[in-house]
């Protein structure tokens, strides 16, 4: 089947559109992804019910990708412990080339098709954990290596990809496959690929950390305190939950340390 990642985009002659121009016709291409997503869901699901399964008993989750792919994941990951307040290592983001591709490119880092595995062992990744391949196109040696490996390992694979019958959706028992069509600058799919796997990544690590208790409400009662604005976040929290002045959600928090333990010492 043809990648439509790689399709000619539906516009042509961008250079001579004005600025104007530019931004609604990417604005009206960006309208799409979310109903792409939406025919998936399905899919997600059943890669959460694997997370949330596997997380329960101990596990991990990582992500492997190259590129804007890699770079998702690892913001996904980083974002996990101070939203939810789990540990740092529950959510492992892993990008193809290194800490350093995050901020620019390594070549033919995404070509190598034993290294993702090598990479993976560090963290002595087992069959209680879930790997997450990352790759818009689908064919990324780097991550297609890495979940075959994985699968001999008897651990759960997923993916998210943005073409239908991907080499890396073959290697993932709960492939995630958006399809979002042709992007508006041909084969650039840092945009409406990339937007996709960031839709799905928020609903995958939120629907997961809502089933493992961090969430009471809609209220992130775990998050780490690390600004003055997530102090006061927790401050409101606490008042809305117990009906208390703000004065004594203060104190309760200097005491607890944390909305929930705050929350919990009152009832």
């Amino acid at each position: 089947m043809a990648a439509t990642t790689e399709s000619s985009s539906h516009y042509d002659h961008l250079e001579q559109m004005s600025v104007r121009e530019l931004l609604e016709n990417i604005n009206r291409e960006d309208q799409t992804v979310p109903h792409a997503v939406q025919k998936v869901i399905p899919q997600i699901e059943a890669l959460v019910h694997v997370i949330v399964d596997r997380m329960q008993a101990g596990g991990r989750l990582f992500y492997i990708g190259a590129g804007t792919s890699g770079r998702l994941g690892v913001v996904d990951a980083s974002e996990i412990p101070p939203t939810f307040g789990v540990p740092h290592g529950h959510v492992i983001g892993i990008i193809a080339g290194g800490d350093r591709a995050i901020r620019r490119a390594v070549e033919n880092a995404e070509d190598d098709a034993e290294q993702a595995w090598k990479d993976l062992q560090e963290y002595n990744i087992g069959p209680r954990d879930v790997l997450v391949g990352i790759a818009a196109s689908g064919r990324t040696p780097y991550v297609i290596g890495g979940l075959a490996t994985a699968r001999k390992h008897n651990i759960a694979t997923g993916c998210i990809v943005c073409n239908a019958g991907s080499a890396v959706a073959r290697e993932s028992e709960f492939p995630v496959e958006i399809v979002v069509g042709p992007e508006f600058l041909t084969g650039s799919t840092r945009m409406k690929s990339g937007t996709a796997q960031k839709l799905a990544l928020n609903m995958i690590t939120t629907s997961v950390m809502i089933r493992l208790g961090h969430v009471r409400g809609n209220k992130m009662i775990d998050m780490q305190l690390t600004n003055h604005k997530l102090v006061g976040r927790a401050v409101n929290m606490i008042v809305d939950e117990l009906g208390i002045s703000t004065e004594k959600a203060e104190q309760l928090l200097r005491e607890h340390g944390s909305v929930r333990k705050a929350i919990d010492s009152q009832q």
